[in-house]
């Protein structure tokens, strides 16, 4: 087995007459052939271990001295011996190697290891739906990967689509009302939505059996503009809103002036209704129930990061889209 070093002799320089060692990829090998001898004890000895023959493993120590300019070792009728530039050369190489390994590891530890920023888009005013993943996920994730920077951000529907299309965000967790066709789409859970109305509303007061299926199309319904849902004109002519909102919280507002009827996450009015500010209308007829899913951007790489946040929320994104 020859080498590029081979026709270059096999005396090494005087010392001090070359320039210092860069050390290349078959410097490294070479420094491997050379401690596997040292290791066996002798050229003969490390055939076995370097599945090589002995000629081969005198050439490229020879070309090892050369490359290095020190005699490394004796070897013939005495047997073989390290010289003191040898046994340096030895341990320096054990420093050597053991530091390598020590990047190598390190370097898979890096690799495995979960950092960066995940900047996520949320739909405002869900906090309260104990149905929502998103805490528990939130946590395990800040757990398992503490080096990950979490950037969480409420925001309304329309901006959460546009940051992600954009790359603002990695993902987000919205309702659905109509998929489009920039998203890949993963089922979350599913929030419900009822009727409610205010102190001083003239529903407020009255009796449930003088509720029908059709009061809401008698009263005045806060048309909520991003909740574009199919189910509500089950319940309402769209035709006959008088007040409009963009939010949860604002339609809110306008149903507690006792003047509107609106429809209101069912966790998020929960606990104005134990204070008796707020009533449900015919709850278990009017109801609405909208999916929540988790949005990547379509056909975007699936980061570690992603996929570990992913699987943290209950989603599996091998599984297919919803």
């Amino acid at each position: 087995m020859e080498t590029p070093l081979s026709t270059s002799g096999n005396m090494p320089p005087k010392p001090g007459s070359r320039a210092p060692l860069t050390l290349s990829g078959l410097d490294f090998k070479l420094l491997r052939v050379f401690k596997a001898v040292v290791e066996a004890g002798g050229f003969s000895a490390a055939q076995n271990e370097l599945n090589v023959g002995l000629a081969a493993i005198s050439k490229q120590i020879s070309d090892l001295e050369i490359r290095i300019g020190m005699r490394l070792c004796t070897r013939g009728r005495e047997g073989f011996c390290l010289t003191e530039e040898g046994k340096q050369v030895y341990q320096a190489s054990i420093d050597l190697f053991a530091s390598v390994d020590s990047f190598r590891d390190k370097l898979d530890s890096a690799q495995n290891e979960l950092i960066g920023d995940l900047t996520i888009g949320v739909i405002d005013n869900t906090v309260t739906d104990t149905n929502s993943p998103l805490v528990k996920a939130l946590r395990r994730l800040n757990d398992e990967a503490p080096k990950v920077r979490l950037r969480l951000h409420a925001a309304q529907l329309d901006e959460i689509e546009r940051g992600v299309v954009e790359g603002r965000f990695i993902m987000g967790i919205v309702p659905v009302y109509q998929k489009r066709e920039e998203f890949d789409y993963f089922a979350l859970y599913d929030e419900r939505s009822q009727a409610y109305c205010a102190v001083g509303h003239e529903l407020f007061l009255a009796n449930d059996g003088d509720l029908d299926a059709d009061v809401l199309r008698r009263h005045h319904v806060i048309n909520h503009r991003y909740a574009v849902h199919a189910a509500k004109s089950d319940f309402v002519e769209y035709d006959g809103f008088s007040a409009s909102a963009s939010q949860v919280e604002a339609v809110a507002m306008l149903i507690l002036t006792g003047r509107f009827v609106g429809f209101l996450p069912q966790h998020y009015a929960a606990a104005q209704v134990h204070e008796g500010t707020l009533r449900a209308l015919r709850p278990e007829v009017i109801n609405i129930v909208t999916p929540f899913n988790l949005i990547l951007r379509h056909n975007a790489p699936r980061s570690p990061l992603v996929k570990a946040f992913a699987e943290a929320l209950g989603v599996d994104l091998k599984a297919g889209l919803v």
